[in-house]
């Protein structure tokens, strides 16, 4: 049986979501879903030398109540800028980061307009990098159910993932310290350990 999931799109997902897919054939997105404020949508959290940071998209207009499918990128300010900084100075000596940054290095330039279709590229590169074969499928919520699980709305910023029941960290190598920060985003973990990621997410899957 073909192990769907329907999940949320989110910007540089952190490990929790890859624990949560992993063994999913398919992956279904609803961008007609309303946008949701203090979400993964547009944030993810890198280890920088002193602290974890956030990297946050700005996006046009306040507060809007729409669609994420319609969601804009406010280019007015240098977030590209300082979401390029901040991974280069929190990963530049990372030992798969020369590797791998220009690949997502790409499609920053573009300056894509729709968050959606930033998030959805940039999710495609990191399941490639991977070595995650999942399809990527977009549904509209007005037709018949076609997922087998779903996971929409629960992997939130204000609750901590430990309360839920897919990922358990699994360590790794990380720059800066000796305490392991778990569930960063799939950059933290992409740059540090390279092909070794996939075996390391497949440890954290949290078992049922």
């Amino acid at each position: 049986m073909t192990k769907s999931i329907a999940v949320d799109l989110h910007y540089f997902p952190n490990l929790e979501f890859f624990a949560a897919i992993l063994g999913a054939d398919e992956l279904v997105f609803f961008p007609e879903l309303r946008y949701q404020r203090q979400s993964f949508f547009n944030r993810t959290q890198i280890r920088l030398a002193n602290k974890v940071g956030t990297l946050s998209v700005p996006i046009q207009g306040r507060r809007p109540r729409i669609s994420q499918e319609k969601i804009k990128v406010d280019y007015d300010q240098s977030w590209v800028n300082i979401h390029l900084r901040g991974i280069q100075s929190a990963y530049g000596k990372a030992p798969f980061y020369e590797y791998y940054f220009p690949y997502f290095e790409k499609v920053f330039e573009k300056n894509i307009e729709s968050l959606w279709e930033l998030n959805w590229e940039m999710l495609t590169i990191c399941l490639k990098l991977l070595g995650v074969p999942v399809k990527m499928r977009v549904q509209s919520s007005s037709q018949d159910q076609s997922y087998t699980d779903d996971i929409r709305g629960q992997l939130m910023p204000s609750v901590p993932f430990s309360e839920r029941n897919f990922y358990t960290p699994e360590s790794y190598f990380q720059l800066f310290g000796l305490d392991f920060d778990p569930n960063l985003s799939i950059l933290d973990l992409l740059f540090c350990e390279g092909p070794a990621s996939k075996g390391i997410l497949l440890k954290s899957v949290k078992k049922q």
